[in-house]
């Protein structure tokens, strides 16, 4: 996944950055404990790319990254992503977890179900811990078979995972609101 550019934007998250190529976004970093951090590690994914003023198509996604953020309700479905150089099961993952609505979550089991590979739910957990666009693919939104949280790669781990699903008022699969479980 090449990148041409990329920026960094506030959220109530921290501070964000997006890296696009020419076919679509191929990066989101999720907040590092400061933005230097944040921009030191795209430039590292990303070395080829230049900081720069975000295209049109770039700054919509951005819209609407702070519209989920801002909401809890927003889609993302419809961001282009440049996902070449992922491997084909990986990319499958993303396709799939893609679908996922905000507020709603599925387990990883479920989603090795729908690829027809249901033994394969350590796969999918390794797949979405390589996600190059958390958020646009929104892994935060899976969940072990238990509905615990299970593990999220990004900086503050699963209280970021947990902070994204409380702005969009996530329900765990099955059950009534997922945190009046987790913190009831």
């Amino acid at each position: 996944m090449t990148a041409h550019g990329f920026t960094l934007f506030g959220t109530p998250l921290g501070t964000c950055g997006l890296a696009w190529g020419p076919n679509g976004i191929v990066g989101l970093q999720l907040p590092e404990s400061s933005a230097a951090k944040t921009r030191a590690r795209l430039q590292r994914r990303w070395a080829e790319a230049i900081e720069q003023a975000p295209p049109a198509g770039v700054q919509r996604a951005i819209d609407q990254v702070l519209a989920l953020l801002a909401d809890g309700t927003s889609d993302l479905i419809d961001i282009p992503l440049d996902l070449a150089s992922a491997p084909e099961f990986h990319r499958k993952v993303y396709e799939v977890a893609r679908t996922i609505p905000p507020g709603q979550t599925l387990t990883y089991g479920e989603i090795a179900k729908r690829l027809g590979v249901p033994h394969e739910s350590r796969e999918v957990g390794q797949a979405l811990g390589r996600n190059p666009v958390a958020i646009i693919v929104p892994c935060h939104r899976v969940l072990g078979a238990d509905g615990k949280m299970g593990g999220f790669s990004a900086n503050g781990g699963v209280t970021t995972k947990r902070r994204m699903l409380e702005i969009e008022r996530a329900s765990a699969v099955g059950a009534g609101p997922l945190f009046d479980r987790l913190n009831g």
